[in-house]
This record gives C-alpha cells, structure tokens and sequence, in this order.
C-alpha cells in the first residue's frame, strides 16, 4: 500500500475560504452570524473573522437547516434553541459516511480497472 502523506488542517480560516466551502458569498456568513447566537469566530487585530472548526461545523448545520432542508431563518433558529443541537453531530455523521461512500466507490472502481486490463 502506497504512503500517503495526512493533509495539513489549518486551525483558523477566514470569511472568504468558509464562504467557497459553502459555495455561498461571505456577506450571507456575516448575516447569518448577526443572525445565530451560536456563530462567534474570533477575530485577530484587524477585526478579520477567524473561523474555527467547531465554527465550520455550526454554520454547515445551519446551512443544512437552511438551504438544504428549506427553513426559514426564524424555523432554523427555532430547532437550534429547542435543543436539537444534536443536528450537529447528525449532519457531521452523514458527511463521515458520505466520504466513506466515496471511499468504497474509488477502491471498487480501481478494482475493476485493474480486473479489466
């Protein structure tokens, strides 16, 4: 099995990198973070916004809320402050297995590739 070298996680990103993950424009971020008490990134001396990993994963909950279940911002904040916070690990465990999917699709596609020659 070849090596493969671990991809370097960055501890911080900024507006611009979170809003291309999200494909979405960095003033809908800032929105959203006036918005949902639970979205507070850092910010350095500048006043840049900081975003953590635990901050990513708020906002692709809310972005999941949002634009992928069709909430309005009220009913998104609404299941988040009922305690369904769980949502989080939900939509975190169906990334995992989505990329576990995809995983198994490439080693079977490499399989018969190889079967084919």
């Amino acid at each position: 099995m070849p090596y493969k070298e671990r991809e370097i996680e960055k501890k911080y990103h900024s507006i611009g990198e979170v809003a291309l993950m999200f494909k979405v424009a960095p003033s809908l971020i800032r929105y959203w973070e006036g918005e949902f008490d639970i979205i507070r990134p850092k910010k350095d001396r500048k006043g840049n916004r900081r975003y953590t990993k635990v901050d990513i994963q708020k906002i692709k909950y809310i972005y999941h809320l949002v634009k992928e279940k069709g909430y309005t911002l009220q009913g998104a904040q609404e299941v988040i402050k009922s305690g369904k916070e769980q949502g989080f690990d939900k939509v975190e465990a169906v990334q995992k297995l989505q990329e576990i999917r995809d995983f198994l699709i490439n080693i079977r596609d490499e399989f018969n590739a190889k079967s084919d020659a």
